[in-house]
């Protein structure tokens, strides 16, 4: 799994590329750690290059959502590959967090509010 962090003004977006598993669910909870730890709590997680997640990658969503929502912000996910849908439709997710067909529209999701 490889993590390319940008930042569109005050909005923090981590692309994310390969799959979200056990082995490296830690390593994406701590990608998303350092911009909250910043002060930046408005993320977009970019999964257009996700073709898997565990229950490890729902769990490193689901404290990344809870951080920021304490610190004032929201985390949003965008482009969902089908089979990744799926899993987070089953698990909930997508009645948790907002989800978008991709990160462009994350990010002015963010304006919009």
């Amino acid at each position: 799994m490889d993590i390319a962090i940008t930042a569109d003004d005050d909005v923090v977006v981590l692309a994310i590329t390969g799959s979200v598993d056990s082995l490296n669910a830690e390593q994406l909870t701590r990608a998303f750690a350092q911009p909250i730890a910043q002060g930046r709590q408005r993320l977009v997680a970019d999964f257009a290059q996700v073709n898997y997640t565990s229950s490890a990658g729902l769990r490193s969503l689901l404290i990344t959502v809870k951080e920021c929502r304490r610190a004032g912000g929201d985390l949003r996910l965008a482009a969902l590959q089908p089979q990744v849908e799926r899993v987070m439709s089953f698990a909930g997710f997508t009645d948790i967090l907002k989800v978008f067909p991709d990160a462009a529209a994350a990010v002015a999701s963010y304006r919009a509010a």
